[in-house]
């Protein structure tokens, strides 16, 4: 009876290693956005302050409107980033503005939308993801799983590549780092601390780490030179004053 007990338990053991083995990065991803906040993110209005800057953003049926608002002694500049396109008002008044100005100021609004309500997101049409292996960082499990960009739908910056360290216990991003040919181009690491539960979606803030020379370095590898204290601490991007509501 005892050998059978034993015999029952090791091959429940081996199907749920197997089970975890078989996760595709498309799986991987999806169980992150469930425990994030799943589809809260679709109906949701949030708002937050990052770097004395106001944002929000608003989704409903597939349509969103993403706002920033800062004031100076100018007054108050608006900008909002929708399906349609981007719009900048000073005073509530519109601007006229060339396209590639108005680029590259929807592409900062989205940016800092972006990494804010991460891991939504990264099942947008224009997203490439890859498991390409496993890791360990503090004696804790991680899928890595690379994201690219189509150029179709990816933005003028389809060409970065990201990267994603997700636990394997609880499918949280923990760390991630991203490579970009923009300016001067380089790798940004990201550190996540501070998670918190604002009305049923996960919000971190991150310490942001840098290295030179970046150019030859592959992401896969980056988590091994953070372990080894080769990264640079560049900033704390701390998300404030965050709320979180939903259209009833």
């Amino acid at each position: 009876m005892k050998f059978l007990l034993l015999i029952g338990i090791l091959i429940i053991s081996y199907s749920c290693k197997q089970e975890e083995k078989q996760l595709t990065a498309q799986q991987i991803i999806d169980k992150t956005i469930e425990n994030a906040g799943g589809a809260k993110y679709k109906a949701a209005t949030i708002q937050f302050t990052f770097r004395d800057v106001k944002y929000s953003s608003q989704r409903e049926n597939g349509n969103y409107e993403l706002t920033r608002t800062s004031t100076d002694s100018l007054g108050e500049t608006r900008d909002v980033l929708t399906n349609l396109g981007f719009e900048r008002y000073a005073n509530g008044s519109k601007l006229i503005l060339h396209d590639s100005t108005a680029t590259k100021y929807a592409n900062s609004v989205n940016s800092v939308h972006y990494f804010v309500q991460l891991p939504h997101g990264l099942n947008d049409p224009a997203v490439n993801k890859e498991l390409v292996g496993e890791a360990e960082i503090d004696d804790k499990k991680y899928y890595e799983v690379k994201v690219t960009f189509a150029k179709e739908g990816g933005g003028t910056d389809h060409e970065d590549e990201y990267m994603y360290w997700i636990a394997k216990e609880g499918f949280t991003v923990d760390y991630l780092a991203y490579k970009f040919y923009t300016g001067k181009g380089g790798i940004r690491f990201r550190k996540a601390y501070n998670p918190r539960m604002v009305n049923g979606i996960r919000f971190v803030d991150y310490e942001n780490y840098k290295l030179e020379p970046w150019e030859a370095v592959d992401l896969q590898n980056v988590d091994e030179l953070f372990k080894t204290g080769k990264l640079e601490l560049l900033s704390k991007i701390e998300t404030e004053a965050i709320s979180v509501s939903f259209l009833k």
